[in-house]
């Protein structure tokens, strides 16, 4: 895989892998991995929700009347 960078980009990305002592290509793989855990985060987080929600949908409609 090619990861293709703004300049900006490419810039910030050394700055921050720089101030941590890492490696650009390491940066970006953290990144990568917070990004995809954070997706999964949120996933779980609707999932419930929606449980809740059917669980609970009677009372939830007599709230809102």
């Amino acid at each position: 895989m090619t990861l293709r960078l703004t300049e900006d980009e490419q810039a910030a990305l050394s700055e921050r892998a720089e101030a941590e002592g890492i490696s650009m290509q390491e940066a970006a793989r953290r990144a990568v991995r917070e990004y995809v855990a954070h997706g999964r985060h949120r996933d779980r987080v609707s999932a419930a929700a929606g449980r809740v929600m059917d669980v609970h949908a009677e009372a939830l409609r007599r709230l809102g009347e």
